[in-house]
């Protein structure tokens, strides 16, 4: 079953948030720097911006990417 590689260019988020209102399974914004990052659940070694998630998360997480106005959020598979 592939996994998807989901990474977000934090440094560059405006916060609009239309990855949480789209996919919040997988986008929260961070209560510190108010920018939007991985849930925990998802995570990559401790890094809000990158994450792994499986197969039936692909169309949540490409429409948020494709959603977002800055177009930071980028998914690749992972076989």
């Amino acid at each position: 079953m592939p996994k998807f590689k989901v990474t977000i260019d934090r440094d560059q988020c405006i916060s609009d948030m239309a990855c949480v209102s789209l996919c919040p399974e997988v986008f929260e914004m961070n209560e510190e720097d108010g920018k939007s990052q991985i849930v925990a659940k998802y995570r990559v070694g401790g890094n809000p911006g990158e994450g792994e998630v499986p197969a039936e998360l692909e169309e949540c997480v490409k429409s948020a990417a494709e959603a977002c106005p800055v177009s930071i959020i980028h998914v690749t598979k992972v076989e």
